[in-house]
C-alpha cells in the first residue's frame, strides 16, 4: 500500500473512515486541535499559577468595586447586543444545520441569520441581567476591596492572547503570502486556513503583556508559567496540521526511506488533504479527494515531536530554576532553534534579506534565539534584583473597605 496513514480534513471524515459513522460535523481537524491546545494550555498554566502562589511567588490581586448597584442601561444594552449577535447565527445554524455542515465557513461569514431568534434571546439575556442585579442590589451600594488570585484570571489571559494571537497569525500569513492576498483580499482575510505561529506569538504576546500590566500580575512568573503551555500548544497545532494536511509540509523527498522509519514518517503524500492539493484520488467521494503527486517531508510531524520534547524538558526543569523569566528565555531559544532546523526542509516563501534568500520564519526564529539568550543572560546576571517575593500587604489598596474574596 502506498500510504498507511490517512489525513482527515474534518472530524466527520475521521468518524467515517475509522468507525464507519456518517455524522455531519462542521469541525475541521486543525481547528479541533487548536481548541484542544487552548484547553490543555489553560489547565497547565492554571496549575503553574497555583504552584507559584503556594510558594509565595505570586501575590493575591486586589481591586476596588462598588457592589449592590441596580442594573444600568449600559449593562442591559451590552447584554442584549452580545446575546443577539451570537443567537442571530446560532439559531440559524440549528434550523439550517445540513447546509451549515456542508460549508461552515461560508455560512458563518455570510449575512444569514435569524433576526427573531437573536431578538428573543437578546431580550431574555437583558431581562436576566436586570433580574440578577435586582436580586443582589442593596438599599445603599457599598465599596469593597475584591481579592483575586492570579490563577483565577488565567482564563481571561488565554482568551485575550488567543484572540489577538489568531489575528496576528492571520496578519503575518497574509504578509508572507502577499501575492495571494492581493489576488483575493476578502477571501484570504476571512479564510479559516492560513495561520503563522510566530505572528500569533508576537501579537498575542503583546496583548497579553498589556493585560498583565493592567491587572498588575507578575510578568516574569506568568511568562515562566506560560512557556510549557505554549510549547505544548504548538505541538497540538502541528499535530492538527499533520492530520488535516493543511499545506504545512516539507519539500519533495524521493530519497530512500531508512529501514527504521515507516514510509509515511519519511515521505508522505497527504491523501485527502484539506486544501485539495495534488491529483484526484480514484473512486473517492467527498470534498477532500486529492493526493500529492510526490511524497514530501512530513515536517508538521517532526515539529510535533520536537515541541513535545521541548515541553517535557521545560516541565522537568521548571522547579529547579529560581530566576524569574529564565524558563521563558530557555523556551524562546529552543523554539527558535527548532524552527531554524525545520526550515531547512519546509516549504515556505523566501525573501531577499541583506543579500540572502531567507524565509520570514528564519528571520523571526533567529530573533527568538537572540532574545532567548539575552533573557537567560540578564535573568542570571540580575537574579537578585528581579527575584520576586510576594508581599501581600503592599498590594491592598489604601482605603477603608471590606475585603471580599472572588469565587
Amino acid at each position: 500500500m502506498e500510504y498507511t496513514l490517512l489525513s482527515f480534513a474534518t472530524l466527520s471524515d475521521f468518524l467515517r473512515e475509522v468507525f464507519g459513522l456518517d455524522i455531519p460535523l462542521p469541525i475541521q481537524t486543525y481547528g479541533f486541535f487548536v481548541a484542544l491546545a487552548f484547553i490543555v494550555g489553560a489547565f497547565i498554566m492554571t496549575k503553574e499559577y497555583k504552584r507559584k502562589e503556594s510558594e509565595g511567588l505570586m501575590c493575591a490581586l486586589y481591586h476596588v468595586e462598588t457592589v449592590g448597584e441596580k442594573a444600568k442601561p449600559k449593562d442591559l444594552i451590552l447584554s442584549f447586543l452580545i446575546t443577539f449577535l451570537i443567537s442571530y447565527k446560532v439559531v440559524a445554524i440549528i434550523f439550517n444545520y445540513s447546509e451549515f455542515s456542508e460549508n461552515a465557513q461560508e455560512f458563518l461569514l455570510s449575512a444569514r441569520g435569524s433576526f427573531w431568534g437573536g431578538l428573543i434571546c437578546g431580550l431574555a439575556a437583558a431581562a436576566y441581567t436586570w433580574y440578577d442585579k435586582d436580586k443582589n442590589k442593596l438599599a445603599k451600594p457599598k465599596t469593597v476591596i475584591v481579592k483575586q488570585m492570579p490563577h483565577q484570571l488565567a482564563g481571561n489571559l488565554l482568551v485575550i492572547t488567543g484572540i489577538f494571537g489568531i489575528l496576528g497569525a492571520k496578519l503575518f500569513h497574509n504578509l508572507e503570502n502577499f501575492d495571494k492576498f492581493l489576488a483575493d483580499p476578502i477571501g484570504e482575510l476571512f479564510s479559516f486556513s492560513g495561520l503563522t505561529f510566530f505572528g500569533g506569538l508576537i501579537v498575542g504576546g503583546t496583548a497579553g503583556a498589556l493585560y498583565l500590566r493592567k491587572m498588575k500580575i507578575s510578568s516574569f512568573h506568568t511568562l515562566d508559567s506560560a512557556a510549557p503551555s505554549i510549547a505544548l500548544g504548538y505541538a497540538f497545532g502541528r499535530m492538527g496540521c499533520e492530520i488535516s494536511g493543511d499545506g504545512c509540509w516539507g519539500v519533495v523527498n524521493n530519497d530512500p526511506c531508512p529501514s527504521w522509519l515507516p514510509e509515511w514518517a519519511w515521505s508522505y503524500k497527504f491523501p485527502h488533504n484539506v486544501i485539495n492539493q495534488g491529483v484526484p484520488i480514484e473512486d473517492c467521494g467527498g470534498q477532500h479527494c486529492h493526493i500529492l503527486t510526490e511524497g514530501v517531508y512530513p515536517t508538521s510531524l517532526y515539529e510535533t515531536l520536537m515541541m513535545l520534547a521541548i515541553f517535557g524538558i521545560l516541565m522537568l526543569i521548571r522547579k529547579k530554576i529560581n530566576f524569574p523569566g529564565m524558563l521563558f528565555g530557555i523556551y524562546l531559544t529552543c523554539q527558535g532553534i527548532e524552527r531554524l532546523l525545520i526550515e531547512q526542509i519546509r516549504v515556505n516563501n523566501k525573501f531577499n534579506f541583506l543579500g540572502m534568500e531567507v524565509t520570514q520564519a528564519q528571520i523571526i526564529a533567529t530573533c527568538l534565539i537572540i532574545a532567548g539568550a539575552t533573557v537567560i543572560f540578564l535573568t542570571w546576571k540580575y537574579k537578585d534584583k528581579i527575584k520576586e517575593i510576594c508581599k501581600p500587604v503592599e498590594q491592598i489598596p489604601d482605603i477603608k473597605a471590606e475585603i471580599v474574596e472572588k469565587k
